[in-house]
C-alpha cells in the first residue's frame, strides 16, 4: 500500500496490488493456471503483442469456460477463456468510485490505467480488507463532532450588537446576562 499522507479520501492506489502479473493472449491457458497458482492469484492479465492488457482470466473464468464444460485446457489460448474488456480505473480515482463501478458493472477487479500503461489491480476484496479501519475512522470523526457541537451548545454564539460597546458582531456571547462581542470579552478579561 502507498502512503497515505493527509488526505481527504482514500485513492485507488492506496490499496491497489502492485505489479500486475500477465500472459500473452497466445498462452496457454493451462500457464494462465499454473501463473495463477504459483502467485496465489485470483486472476491473471491477458495482454496482446504490444504489452497492452486486453482482458482477464479469473478462477470463475477457469471454473466456468474450461472445466465445466471439460474442454482440453493444454489447447486453449488465454484470448479462448478471457473476459473481455478489461474494465478500467486510474490510480487517483476514490475507492467510493471504484466499489460503485464494481457493483454497477457486476465485476469484483479493476485494472488500474495510468497515462496508458497499466499499474496495478484492485479487487472487491481490497477494499474489504480495508473498510474495518474506515468504519473506525468515520466512527472517531462522529465523536469529536459530537463533542464539539456539544461544546458550542455549552457556549453559544449569535449575531447581534454588543451590549457594551453597541457595534454589530457575528459571534456575541452571554455574560453576566449581557451579549458582547469577542473584543469586550477580551477587554473585561483584561480589567480583571
Amino acid at each position: 500500500m502507498a502512503e497515505m499522507g493527509i488526505r481527504g479520501k482514500m485513492l485507488v492506489k492506496d490499496v491497489m496490488s502492485s505489479p500486475v502479473v500477465t500472459i500473452n493472449e497466445k498462452d496457454t491457458v493451462t500457464k494462465a493456471a499454473k501463473l495463477m497458482g504459483k502467485h496465489e492469484l485470483g486472476c491473471i492479465i491477458v495482454t496482446g503483442k504490444d504489452s497492452k492488457p486486453l482482458g482477464i482470466i479469473t478462477e470463475r473464468d477457469l471454473v466456468t469456460r474450461v472445466l465445466a464444460k471439460n474442454r482440453v485446457r493444454y489447447k486453449l489460448a488465454a484470448k479462448d477463456v478471457m473476459t473481455t474488456p478489461l474494465i478500467m480505473i486510474s490510480p487517483d480515482e476514490s475507492l467510493s468510485e471504484a466499489a460503485r463501478r464494481m457493483s454497477r458493472l457486476n465485476v469484483r477487479r479493476l485494472g488500474v490505467i495510468y497515462k496508458g500503461d497499466m499499474v496495478g489491480i484492485i479487487s472487491s476484496k481490497d477494499i474489504l480488507a480495508i473498510t474495518p479501519e474506515l468504519i473506525e475512522i468515520q466512527q472517531e470523526k462522529a465523536k469529536i463532532e459530537s463533542k464539539a457541537e456539544a461544546e458550542d451548545e455549552e457556549h453559544p454564539q449569535m449575531a447581534g450588537y454588543c451590549d457594551q460597546c453597541r457595534q454589530w458582531s457575528n459571534t456575541l456571547e452571554e455574560v453576566e446576562g449581557s451579549f458582547i462581542c469577542e473584543d469586550c470579552k477580551i477587554e473585561m478579561k483584561s480589567e480583571y
